[in-house]
């Protein structure tokens, strides 16, 4: 009899000790199946009473002011580009010609950008070329619709350039970036950092007195020749739209 009951009852055990394990392996099937969503939306309705808490809500609000001063800025500069833009247009003569710039190739950056304006609208090569700030390069080739303009960044492209201070004249060199090298003619630059640079008052082949940057650097012990670096006014990696002059008509 007590044989019986012992024999019912380990029965009894692996039996039950059966529908546990099966029930375990079936949750753990059905959390990995369903990649323990379940679980999370148990877990989440437990700690909901708790979140956000105060600090956690200080978080969610910082971040959104810190979007919302991040647009700002954004519109902000979008708002001086446009009205840059639209002053440049507006600002046009006889003998300045408004484009808008059309292409750029990520390969010659510092080197070209093409306009769409071109032998129709009379612009020819050799012409020069400012955005919003001064001067950024000439004319190097046209199409009857479009030009293509090459930089004063452009390594090796050569512009004569003109310290009104000092009177000293010299030849802004592009080294690809936006600092070309101005290398001076005499062996005294007397260059300051902060002089203006322009292009020459005398100038026949460009318009005179355009400006073209402001002195970042000088090396007066440089050989052959001293030499400053020079940033540009105007910034050609930001240029939207152009004036050519057509002074050489």
């Amino acid at each position: 009899m007590i044989k019986a009951r012992r024999n019912i009852g380990f029965h009894l055990f692996f039996k039950s000790g059966f529908w546990g394990i099966f029930l375990l392996c079936s949750l753990i099937f059905g959390i990995r199946w369903t990649k323990g969503a379940g679980y999370l939306d148990f877990y989440s309705l437990l700690v909901k009473p708790i979140l956000p808490g105060k600090s956690q809500k200080e978080w969610i609000q910082e971040g959104h002011n810190i979007e919302k001063n991040i647009r700002l800025k954004l519109l902000e500069e979008d708002n001086v580009r446009l009205r840059r833009a639209l002053s440049l247009k507006e600002f046009n003569t006889d003998k300045r010609v408004s484009a808008a710039v059309v292409s750029r190739s990520s390969k010659s950056w510092w080197q070209q950008l093409e306009i769409n304006k071109g032998a129709k609208d009379g612009i020819s090569k050799g012409q020069a070329v400012i955005g919003p700030g001064g001067l950024i390069g000439l004319i190097d080739s046209t199409t009857l619709f479009t030009a293509r303009v090459r930089l004063l960044t452009d390594p090796g492209h050569q512009v004569g350039a003109w310290i009104g201070r000092t009177k000293r004249h010299g030849i802004l060199t592009g080294m690809g970036t936006n600092r070309p090298k101005l290398i001076f003619l005499n062996k005294n630059s007397l260059a300051n950092v902060g002089d203006a640079v322009t292009t020459s008052p005398a100038s026949t082949l460009l318009p005179p007195n355009l400006i073209v940057g402001i002195v970042q650097f000088v090396d007066e012990k440089a050989l052959p020749a001293p030499y400053a670096i020079v940033q540009l006014t105007a910034s050609p990696e930001a240029i939207d739209w152009v004036q050519v002059f057509k002074n050489n008509d």
